[in-house]
Parts: structure tokens; sequence; C-alpha cells
């Protein structure tokens, strides 16, 4: 029989964190759902024997050391974090303000960091548990108008990748999950900040892709009931892969970022290894 595991997953009230609860708790396993307004995680997802909700700012540490605790208080373990819950300035880098981009960091990155710390403990008295951080294919690639998403994003990859060997002695795993565009809440007025326009350089271009992301809210080609049900299954596997690439549009991007490395590594391969001192 399938032993049954506790999850604890931030940002569960709305988007994708709304469907990874749900999909973990049809599979049979308990959930700790957490989010800034519990009324709201409450009213998607039920009452249930094995769910718990608790309130979590993850850029609030002691809402995080909270959390952990109740939870453990509650089931005793975590078995799975999912760091979920973020959210997205949109703009250009040089009409993005210092105090935004300190927010987008802020919440994206610090924030996982924030809860991964709380909830780590746990996980090593146990010695074993999986690390979950909801990355993007903006870890992977970085496009305009993204430059403070994808820095936060670039820094879940490099920090997870770092965190991977470091927890492994203690049986704890981690995985960073790269999705494409799925039809999440990321790109609604709740979830995303657009830099006010302030550069006339900038202005043309402004006016054609704001307009073009807010078209594309509800409109992304991904299913995000699918990525959570996937998840739940990748997850229940005996060694489940340190990157998890979702979405085809996401496999397409991560390819052709693999070919340009490999390229620009070889066209400078006599340069580069000629370095070492005579």
């Amino acid at each position: 029989m399938r032993e049954k595991k506790v999850w604890f997953i931030t940002g569960a009230g709305r988007g994708m964190g709304v469907d990874i609860a749900k999909a973990a708790m049809a599979a049979g396993n308990a959930v700790v759902a957490t989010g800034r307004n519990t009324d709201r995680i409450r009213s998607v997802l039920g009452e249930a024997d094995d769910l718990l909700v608790v309130k979590l700012d993850i850029t609030d540490p002691a809402d995080a050391q909270a959390a952990a605790q109740a939870a453990t208080e509650r089931f005793g373990r975590i078995d799975v974090l999912v760091n979920n819950a973020g959210n997205f300035i949109a703009g250009f880098f040089e009409e993005i303000d210092s105090e935004q981009f300190r927010w987008q960091i802020e919440t994206n990155l610090f924030g996982p960091m924030n809860v991964t710390r709380a909830v780590l403990p746990v996980m090593r008295r146990h010695r074993s548990g999986l690390v979950v951080a909801i990355s993007s294919t903006a870890g992977i690639v970085g496009q305009e108008f993204c430059s403070a998403y994808s820095s936060s994003k670039f820094g879940i990859e490099g920090w997870i990748e770092s965190l991977t060997p470091e927890v492994a002695p203690f049986g704890i795993r981690t995985m960073l999950v790269e999705p494409g565009f799925f039809r999440t809440d990321l790109l609604t007025p709740e979830s995303t900040v657009y830099a006010e326009p302030s550069i006339d350089d900038y202005a043309e271009r402004n006016a054609a892709i704001r307009p073009a992301w807010q078209a594309m809210n509800g409109q992304q080609e991904g299913d995000p009931a699918k990525l959570a049900a996937a998840l739940v299954q990748i997850v229940d596997q005996d060694n489940p892969p340190v990157r998890w690439v979702a979405g085809a549009d996401a496999v397409a991007a991560v390819e052709q970022k693999a070919r340009d490395l490999l390229a620009q590594v070889d066209a400078y391969r006599d340069i580069s290894t000629s370095l070492a001192i005579a």
C-alpha cells in the first residue's frame, strides 16, 4: 500500500497552489495548505480530516516558523514542501524601481528560503523529505520585460542546485519544477504588477508588449490541474528528478537554451582552453 505523505504547500489559496493541494489530497495525502488568506483557502479546498489550513506570509520568517510548527504539531512530520507562492513584476529593467525589484526578489527567492529554512529541521529529524521549488522557464531563459521575475527564478535555480548536495546526506531530496505558460493566476492583477512607463525610448515597445501580456491571462495553453496531477505522480517516484521541465513550450525553450550554450562554448573553445598558466 502506498504510504501517505504530508505535503506543505505555500500559496494554496489560488492558482496552481489550489490544484496541487487538490491533487495531493485526491492521492490520499495529508495537506498543510498555507497562504495569507486562510478564508480563501478554506473556500476552495473545503474541510477534511487530513487538511490543515495555516496562515503564512512567506516573506515573514516568523510566520514560516509558526506554520512549520503547526504542521508538525498536527501531523508529526513534513514529507513534501512545495514552494509555490510568488508574484510577477513586469516591465523593462530601467523602469522597474529598486523597491519593486527588491520586492520581487523578497517574494520569489527569499520567501521560499524562509519557508525551507523553517521546514528543513523537521525533515532532518526524520532523515527524509523532498523540497520542491516552483521555478519557471524564466529561470532558464531570460527575456525582455521579465528582468525582475527572471532574476528571482534564476536565483531559485542556483539556490536549489546548491542546496541539493548539502541536504542529500540527511535523506532529503530537492526538485525544481520549470513550467512554461500555464493557465494560473500569475498574470491576474492580483499577482502581476506592471512598472510604470517612464522612459520615452521604451514607449513604443511598452505600448505593444504590456497589452500582449495582459491578453495572455487566461489563454495560456498549459492545464495547471494536469501539472498538479503529474507532480504528485513524480513525487511518488523513488528517484524524482532534480529538474522537471513542465509543458511542451518549456521543453522547447530549454532544449534551445542547451543548444545555444553548447554552441557558444564550442565557438570559443580554443581561446577558452588556452588560458592555463604556461
